[in-house]
């Protein structure tokens, strides 16, 4: 090899050195987070237009974005993605790289426009493993990988939720949840929204965990978009409570 052939290989090796690092930093985001959104049979049309624009509200909200850009990497990564009874998951919106309020409402647009993906009964173990699928192909790296799956009701097809969940805490992953609560008197299966000692500590038994997981409680599906709006600041900025004043 000629000196000048040497000096143009040595050149060569230098940039891959220098850009590979780059590119890598540029992969990086300071969250990997799965949105899955319960479509089952018992989310009305009207109570899935609540929950879809509760949604796109609660992800541009000013203090969700300004949690997202407060990270070392200033940006996030997200999957939106709903579900219903075992082999019913869809990715309605594929990993997006949130790190502005611009970037937030082209997301929040998508997911307002988008169509319903189906409707059945309810496998939350499926939700899991789909969610758990999505951030093993995401295109982006994090230490945080998180799941935020929200649910009116018990899983009742699949297998048992509890191995989906620690099948997914063995791999690093944490689980978060958005209940939403259903009166009784307009519960048409209290056994399914109304378990006995209630939906939340259904979750909390069987659906959280993970290093701080947590839930939050909506009480109807009015009200998911606010309470999402709570739990992102809080999965996002990592904070210890959800001692949050969202304003409406």
């Amino acid at each position: 090899m000629s000196l000048a052939m040497r000096g143009m290989a040595a050149l060569l090796s230098l940039a891959l050195v220098l850009v590979a690092p780059a590119a890598r930093a540029a992969d990086a985001v300071d969250m990997l987070l799965v949105l899955a959104a319960d479509v089952s049979r018992s989310v009305t049309e009207p109570k899935f237009r609540l929950q879809r624009e509760g949604a796109a509200a609660a992800i541009t909200h000013p203090e969700v974005v300004k949690a997202i850009t407060s990270g070392p990497n200033r940006r996030i990564a997200l999957c939106f993605l709903e579900w219903a009874t075992t082999g019913q998951q869809a990715v309605v919106i594929d990993w997006m790289v949130i790190g502005d309020g611009a970037a937030a409402r082209s997301f929040g647009d998508r997911l307002v426009e988008a169509p319903r993906s189906f409707a059945g009964s309810t496998s939350i173990s499926g939700a899991i493993d789909f969610s758990v699928s999505q951030l093993e192909r995401a295109p982006f790296t994090s230490e945080r990988r998180v799941i935020d799956v929200s649910g009116d009701g018990n899983n009742v097809s699949g297998r048992p939720v509890t191995d989906a969940r620690d099948e997914a805490l063995a791999k690093g992953v944490t689980i978060n949840a958005l209940v939403i609560l259903t009166p009784l008197a307009e519960s048409l299966r209290p056994d399914h929204t109304n378990p006995p000692g209630g939906l939340e500590r259904y979750f909390r038994d069987n659906v959280i965990g993970g290093p701080g997981a947590f839930t939050i409680v909506a009480e109807g599906h009015a009200s998911f978009g606010r309470s999402l709006t709570k739990k992102l600041i809080q999965e996002i900025a990592g904070l210890a409570a959800p001692q949050l004043a969202v304003a409406e």
